[in-house]
């Protein structure tokens, strides 16, 4: 078993964990275990919520690659959470065509029905927000996303995100 530190307590790469990080290197030929940080990556955020330094080292050292190979690979795609965030993390795009139509005061919304700053985590734990590159809708903004599950949606106002907020908050009761 590999272990990592995250929080100040000792998580450990189970083995059911570990066995999936074996069914992806398997599907590259011998030598080229590299290949498989990418979706390695994704198991391990999926495992824990977020990817650690400590879990990047980890998984360094099961593909046999150097500590930084992963951090580039992790601090360049936006998919990957290097802090802890909230449960459902909704990503609004930021970029010129939705800010056009609204998408500065979507997030606006946001901070202050979730009470939280971009980045932040709500107290009960359910919700961050941040803003995003292109998310590839631009005759449809605002838009946004809604991780893990990454569900998207368009043409957003206040009233829509209060009802995506309030049915996230239903399925976790």
């Amino acid at each position: 078993m590999l272990s990592v530190k995250q929080h100040n307590e000792n998580v450990t790469f189970s083995p059911e964990l570990l066995a999936k990080f074996g069914e992806v290197v398997g599907r590259y030929p011998e030598g080229k275990q590299k290949s498989g940080l990418l979706p390695i990556l994704h198991l391990v955020q999926a495992e824990f919520g977020w990817v650690s330094a400590d879990a990047m080292d980890q998984v360094a050292v099961y593909l046999h690659i150097l500590p930084i190979e992963v951090y580039e690979v992790a601090t360049f795609y936006t998919m990957f959470l290097l802090e802890p965030k909230g449960k459902y993390v909704l990503e609004i795009c930021r970029t010129g065509p939705c800010c056009l139509v609204g998408a500065e005061r979507i997030m606006g919304h946001l901070e202050q029905k979730l009470g939280v700053r971009e980045g932040e985590v709500t107290a009960d734990g359910l919700f961050s927000w941040r803003g995003v590159e292109c998310l590839a809708a631009c005759g449809f903004g605002p838009v946004l996303q809604i991780g893990p599950e990454y569900t998207f949606y368009e043409n957003l106002d206040e009233a829509k995100v209060d009802e995506l907020i309030d049915n996230l908050k239903a399925k976790t009761e």
